[in-house]
């Protein structure tokens, strides 16, 4: 099983400021990169249902020329539609507004597969005709996003995600290697260049056929985005070669355990 949560949360810490550079570019602009800091997991209770819930990604961030001005950024990521999602969003707002005292900017990030209808990106509430609050959030609905809109974009988030868009099943070997392609164009470090690969991986594994298409653009390719697509494909290889020796191991000392009980 995909742990979806885990991936996307360090992919937004790790690429905090590209994401919003991607997003939510006015606001990127706006923020002092060294300014960023995370905020300890912020965990509340649902006081309609009393289910206990986390916030994904919590940044307390400066802005240019505003002193001491500060501002909360959150950045909820959701693997699967909820009805209720808009209403969340806002009870995580009023916490954040309520405990830190500053404006809050908050943001969606949606990448499951479906439903591909547009998700709210605000949540309302009336009484007797009059309308006491909007409140309004940004909204990343992946599967409403076309690829090949990203093949340009000299982004490493867009390289990433560019995975879980709206992608064809017959595009599947075409999209992987366009986002290795990108990838390989990017100055990042070699620790992140292997997470991005690897998540790149992990959302579009290729079965026997696609993986043809996909060795032929290999191929096809110049030599240098060649060289640098086999390192991470030979990366991933030997990641799964360590995988399975690691599990047959451990299934061959479980057997061997229930053996000898057996015994």
């Amino acid at each position: 099983m995909i742990d979806h949560d885990r991936l996307f949360k360090e992919l937004l810490q790790q690429f905090f400021l590209e994401f919003l550079a991607l997003f939510a570019p006015a606001l990127a602009e706006a923020v002092e990169p060294e300014s960023v800091s995370f905020l300890d997991k912020e965990v509340f209770t649902d006081l309609a249902g009393g289910e206990r819930r986390e916030a994904d990604v919590v940044a307390r961030v400066r802005l240019h020329g505003a002193g001491e001005a500060f501002l909360i950024v959150h950045v909820e990521h959701q693997s699967k539609a909820q009805t209720d999602f808009a209403r969340r969003m806002f009870f995580y707002f009023a916490r954040f507004h309520e405990k830190y005292g500053l404006p809050v900017y908050p943001i969606a990030l949606f990448s499951y597969d479906a439903p591909a209808r547009a998700e709210p990106s605000e949540y309302r509430v009336a009484a007797v005709g009059k309308e006491v609050l909007r409140f309004d959030f940004t909204v990343v609905q992946l599967n409403r996003l076309r690829w090949r809109d990203y093949l340009k974009s000299e982004n490493p988030v867009a390289s990433a995600l560019m995975a879980r868009m709206s992608v064809a099943p017959e595009d599947r070997p075409k999209v992987k290697w366009e986002c290795l392609r990108l990838l390989a164009t990017l100055r990042v470090t070699p620790a992140k260049m292997h997470f991005l690969s690897g998540f790149i991986d992990t959302y579009l594994r290729l079965n026997a056929a696609e993986l043809e298409i996909f060795q032929r653009d290999l191929e096809a390719a110049a030599p240098s985005e060649r060289e640098e697509v086999m390192e991470m494909v030979t990366s991933w290889m030997e990641e799964g070669i360590e995988r399975g020796i690691e599990q047959g191991m451990e299934q061959g000392i479980a057997q061997g355990i229930e053996h000898g009980e057996e015994a």
